[in-house]
C-alpha cells in the first residue's frame, strides 16, 4: 500500500494515498467541524465549513480534498477560524433560530458548532431589515409519521441521499436555485401525496431539527391520566438495545428491565413484550410459508413485518402483494390481540384499553393509522412512540434512568424466547422462522440455530438449508435499494429462494428511523451483537416452544393459521401507485 506524509496543525502523520484531509485529521484527534458530511454517505462538500488552510491563503475542503505527499495542513489559522465562523453565520442567516422550541434542541449539529464558535445568535440576517431569510412555508404535517420543517432545513442534502440511493423511494430532491434553493418533495407536495414510506431514515441523517417524528406523547399523558382508560404498552425487540444510548449506556447494552420499571413508574397499567407476539408471527408466517410450499402457493414469500417495507412495496411494486405475508407485524398482533383476546381476560372492553407501542420505527405510526388495522371502529394501537420518544417521556417524568432497578414484564404477554428478541436485526426474522419451520417440518430437533450466514449488516444475505428431503434456499435484504435487487429478481422469474425476509431499514430495526440519532455502521454493528447476545442467553430460544404462545392457541387460535387467527393476526395489502 503506498502511504503519505503530512503534518496537520504542526503534527506528522502518515496516511494510505487517497484519505481525505478529514480522516487523516481524525486519526490524530483533530476535530474539523462538518454539516454535511456523514459516515455512511457520500462526500458532498457543499456545506464549506470544513475549510482548511492547504497553503498560503488557499482553503480546501477537507471531506473532499485528498492528503498529498509533504502537505501541510492548517486546521486553526485565524483565516481558517474566521471562514469558518463566516460559513456558519451564513447557514444561520437561513435557519430558524428558535432552538428551544426544536425537537433536536440539546441533539443538535448545528448547535454544537454554534457553541463551538462562540455564537449566541445569528447576525446577518439582520442586515437587511424587512428581507425574509428563514424558509417561511408552513411545516409539512399532514401524515401520521413525519414532521417537516422547512424553516430549520440547512440544505445539507444528507435526506435526499439517503432517500434515493439507500431507499431507493427518491422522494426528497433539491429544487431551484440561489436564495431559493430548497430540498422538497416533487413540486412541493407535502409528503402524504407522495411514496413516501415513511422509514424515517431522512430524520436518522439530518443534522438539525428540520425532520422529525410526528410526536404522540401528549396523548398517552392524556390516556395516563385518564381513570376510565386501562393503558398497555408493548416495547419492540430493538429497543432494549439502543434506548440506553440516550442514557450514556454503550451501543447495544440490555435495558430491558430498566425500560420495564421505567414504563411501570411513568404509570403504564401492564407492561408487555412485543416479542411475545414475535414469536406468535413466527408461528403464523412459518407455518404459512409451510402451507405454501406444500401447496404449491405463491413462491418466495416474503416477509411483511417491517412497514416501511409494505409502503414501498404497495407503492413501487404492487404486483408483489401475492408474494407477501399475510401476516400482521408483532407490533399490530399485539393490538389485535389486546382489544380480543386480552379484553375478553381480563373481562375490560376493548373501548377503554388504551394500547401504546414503544417502537424503533416512525414507519410504525402509520402503519398503526392503516384502515385495515380498525376493527368495528377500534384501532389494533391507539399510539405509538419512537425510541426517542421514549426517552424523553421518561425525562419528562424526573426518573434517573441508570439508577432504576431492573423489573420484569407482566404476564401474559411478557414470556418470550430468543427467537423473538433477534427479530430487531437484519436476517433475525428469518433466523428465527428457520428454527422453527425446521422442527415442524421434521418432528427433530434442529442440530445448529445459530445460522451465522444470516447475521450482520451486509445489504443481502442469501443462504439454504436442508429441512428432510427440501433444501429450503432463503435471502434477506436490508435498505430498500438491496430490496429492489430481490424483488426484481421475482418479477423476472429468476428468483431460486422459497422465503425472503426485507427490512425497511438499513441493519433491520437496529437502524430504524426512530432510534436514537447519530446513527452509523459502527453503531448499527454493536447493537446487533447486543441483540444476538440476548438471544444466547434466553432459556428459550424457538418460538413454537414458547408455553404461553402453546396456551394462545389452545384457548383462543385453536391452530396456526386458523379461521380465527386469520381474522385476527392476517390482513391485506393494496396498491398506493
Amino acid at each position: 500500500m503506498d502511504f503519505v506524509n503530512l503534518t496537520i496543525d504542526q503534527v506528522a502523520v502518515t496516511v494510505p494515498r487517497g484519505t481525505t484531509i478529514l480522516e487523516a485529521a481524525r486519526k490524530i484527534n483533530i476535530n474539523i467541524p462538518t454539516l454535511c458530511h456523514h459516515p455512511d454517505q457520500k462526500v458532498k462538500a457543499n456545506c464549506r465549513i470544513c475549510l482548511v488552510e492547504t497553503g498560503e491563503d488557499q482553503l480546501d475542503t477537507a471531506c473532499s480534498t485528498q492528503v498529498r505527499e509533504g502537505m501541510k495542513v492548517l486546521t486553526t489559522s485565524k483565516l481558517v477560524r474566521e471562514t469558518q465562523k463566516g460559513v456558519l453565520e451564513l447557514i444561520l442567516a437561513n435557519h430558524d433560530q428558535d432552538c428551544l422550541k426544536c425537537i433536536r434542541n440539546g441533539n443538535c449539529e448545528l448547535q454544537d458548532l454554534c457553541e463551538r464558535f462562540a455564537i449566541s445568535r445569528g447576525d446577518l440576517g439582520l442586515i437587511a431589515p424587512g428581507d425574509v431569510t428563514v424558509d417561511a412555508r408552513p411545516k409539512d404535517l399532514f401524515n401520521p409519521a413525519i414532521v417537516r420543517d422547512y424553516g430549520k432545513c440547512i440544505k445539507c442534502n444528507r435526506c435526499v441521499e439517503v432517500c434515493r440511493e439507500v431507499q431507493d423511494a427518491g422522494i426528497l430532491s433539491a429544487a431551484f436555485r440561489s436564495t431559493d434553493y430548497t430540498i422538497q418533495p416533487a413540486y412541493g407536495r407535502t409528503l402524504d401525496a407522495t411514496l413516501c414510506t415513511y422509514c424515517g431514515q431522512c430524520i436518522a441523517v439530518c443534522p438539525v431539527g428540520a425532520i422529525y417524528e410526528k410526536t404522540e406523547t401528549d396523548r398517552v399523558w392524556e390516556a395516563l391520566d385518564r381513570e376510565d382508560l386501562h393503558v398497555i404498552v408493548q416495547v419492540a425487540p430493538a429497543v432494549r438495545v439502543t434506548l440506553g444510548e440516550e442514557f450514556g449506556c454503550e451501543p447495544g447494552t440490555p435495558v430491558t428491565q430498566k425500560i420495564v420499571a421505567a414504563l411501570r413508574r411513568i404509570g403504564f397499567d401492564r407492561v408487555y413484550d412485543t416479542d411475545f407476539t414475535a414469536d406468535l408471527t413466527i408461528i403464523e408466517e412459518g407455518y404459512e410459508l409451510i402451507d405454501r410450499i406444500r401447496h404449491q402457493g405463491t413462491l418466495p414469500m416474503i416477509t411483511s413485518c417491517s412497514p416501511g417495507w409494505i409502503n414501498y412495496m404497495e407503492g413501487f411494486f404492487p404486483e408483489m402483494i401475492p408474494h407477501v405475508s399475510t401476516c400482521k407485524s408483532p407490533q399490530q398482533m399485539f393490538g389485535a390481540l389486546s382489544k380480543t383476546y386480552y379484553a375478553d381476560k381480563t373481562q375490560i372492553p376493548p373501548s377503554k384499553i388504551f394500547t401504546v407501542s414503544i417502537m424503533p420505527c416512525t414507519a410504525k405510526k402509520f402503519e398503526a393509522k392503516r384502515e385495515e388495522m380498525v376493527q368495528k371502529g377500534i384501532p389494533d394501537v391507539d399510539a405509538v412512540l419512537t425510541t426517542r420518544e421514549l426517552a424523553k417521556l421518561i425525562k419528562v417524568a424526573g426518573i434517573d434512568f441508570n439508577r432504576l432497578q431492573g423489573e420484569e414484564f407482566d404476564a401474559p404477554f411478557g414470556m418470550t424466547t430468543g427467537a423473538g428478541v433477534i427479530f430487531g436485526a437484519s436476517g433475525g426474522v428469518m433466523e428465527a422462522a428457520l428454527r422453527t419451520v425446521y422442527e415442524v417440518l421434521t418432528k427433530e430437533e434442529m442440530p445448529q440455530i445459530n445460522l451465522y450466514a444470516l447475521r450482520g449488516t451486509e445489504g443481502i444475505k442469501v443462504s439454504s438449508l436442508q429441512i428432510g428431503d427440501l433444501e429450503v434456499k432463503v435471502a434477506v435484504a436490508n435498505g430498500l435499494k438491496n430490496a429492489r435487487q430481490l424483488v426484481e429478481e421475482v418479477k423476472a422469474g429468476d428468483s431460486p429462494y422459497h422465503f425472503i425476509e426485507i427490512m425497511g431499514c438499513p441493519g433491520g430495526c437496529l437502524g430504524g428511523g426512530g432510534q436514537p440519532i447519530n446513527t452509523d455502521l459502527k453503531i448499527k454493528e454493536a447493537r446487533m451483537k447486543g441483540i444476538y447476545q440476548v438471544d444466547q442467553t434466553m432459556a428459550i430460544r424457538k418460538s413454537h416452544e414458547n408455553p404461553r404462545i402453546k396456551e394462545l392457541y389452545e384457548e383462543f387460535l385453536k391452530e396456526p393459521n386458523s379461521p380465527v387467527a386469520h381474522r385476527i393476526l392476517h390482513t391485506h395489502y393494496q396498491s398506493r401507485e
